[in-house]
């Protein structure tokens, strides 16, 4: 018998990172060392109460378990477009213009199956969400990393890419998709309509569809933001968001997308071939979450600022530096040496896993991030074990 091998693709990618070392967590856990985890953004706040008993109460009826549309419920749909206007002020259409997904990270795929030839080219962002990559790496694209800096508030240097595009190091003229993040995961740097109008320009002057993934923008943040509120975005422009951060729904896989009616059309063809509707109740659930006061929010980003005060303390008691207007939902804080070094001496001896910025590109080594996603009481003990292994 012959040896069998992979897809060749899959020399291309890599185990997630979080995969590989929650494993070992796991591994340590079972042997006792009852591991602190600040690594992982993944609420630990329940959903409102509406959330929940809107899923049981469907659930309880018989007939709602069949298959639903791939394009979601147009419950669903009109509640995303309810929810942009009312918080974004942007006006979509819902029945053409929205998308709901099993999770964004899995539009991630849809989107560039749906736009990306092998060898086309892809901006990512570094640092920036490894599944960006991942994934176009997936789709045979050609990668061209743009580097985000602290010295310009993580922001993209467009006029740097404009050069790397004329000396030959990258090609604009093959690019098809780019992908960015504000707020941005993971350095916590706020969005800006000046920095949306750019991204927008860039995206009309070199036919690049600009890809702004949206999750974080009701983490200790005052304006949630979209891109689509610039002028003339929707031509260019898709944007992803999620019920995972701000409605404590992560393992639930409620996204959506927002884009022009023919990007939709074309992105619906992958999603189509690749997944059906979710469940009904879950989807009725995600309306009731979608209609959540102010005060939902206010309630939620209370708890969130405790967290991060002890999560500062934490960055300080391991000589780390944090810029004061981070949002969303981590704290990204500079270290003078490599990050993963310090993070797994603090994993093996205070057993407590902090997420070293290299996963996140070349930028990140010398960087931390911290998970709000923690109470306060481990916080507070995961402080106390780090200032006790110090001594």
């Amino acid at each position: 018998m012959k040896e069998i091998k992979p897809a060749a693709r899959i020399a291309e990618v890599s185990e997630y990172y979080f995969s590989v070392k929650l494993k070992e967590i796991a591994q340590m856990n079972a042997r006792g060392e009852n591991v602190i985890n600040l690594g992982i953004g993944s609420p630990d706040l329940p959903p409102s109460e509406i959330t929940v008993e809107t899923l049981a109460e469907n659930a309880r009826k018989a007939d709602s378990h069949g298959y639903q549309p791939y394009i979601g419920i147009p419950e669903l749909r009109e509640a995303f477009a309810g929810w942009y206007g009312k918080w974004y002020s942007v006006e979509l259409d819902p029945a053409s213009e929205i998308l709901p997904l099993i999770g964004s990270k899995e539009g991630v795929m849809h989107i560039t199956l749906a736009f990306i030839n092998e060898g086309d080219g892809v901006l990512v962002p570094d640092p920036g969400y490894p599944t960006y990559t991942s994934v176009s790496k997936l789709a045979g694209a050609k990668i061209y990393r743009y580097a985000l800096d602290e010295n310009r508030n993580w922001e993209p240097d467009f006029d740097a890419l404009e050069k790397a595009d004329a000396n030959g190091e990258i090609s604009l003229e093959k690019t098809r998709l780019m992908w960015c993040n504000y707020p941005n995961m993971p350095t916590g740097a706020n969005a800006s309509m000046e920095l949306f109008e750019k991204l927008v320009a860039f995206g009309k002057k070199h036919n690049i569809i600009i890809c702004h993934d949206n999750p974080y923008s009701f983490i200790l943040n005052d304006k949630p933001m979209s891109i689509l509120s610039v002028p003339g975005s929707r031509e260019i422009c898709i944007e992803l968001n999620s019920m995972s951060k701000a409605h404590n729904m992560p393992g639930w896989r409620i996204g959506m997308l927002a884009t022009n009616a023919q990007f939709l059309q074309w992105i619906l063809r992958v999603k189509s071939n690749m997944d059906s509707g979710m469940f009904r109740p879950m989807q009725l659930a995600a309306v009731a979450a979608l209609k959540a006061p102010r005060e939902w929010y206010d309630g939620m980003n209370a708890v969130y600022a405790k967290r991060k005060a002890l999560a500062t303390a934490i960055m300080e008691e391991i000589g780390a530096t944090v810029s004061g207007n981070q949002v969303g939902l981590f704290l990204w804080g500079k270290v003078e040496s490599e990050a993963k070094e310090i993070c797994d001496r603090i994993l093996y001896q205070a057993k407590v896993f902090l997420t070293p910025g290299f996963i996140f590109g070349e930028n990140g080594r010398k960087y931390v991030r911290i998970s709000l996603c923690c109470n306060e009481e481990k916080l507070q003990q995961a402080l106390d074990r780090i200032k006790a292994v110090k001594k």
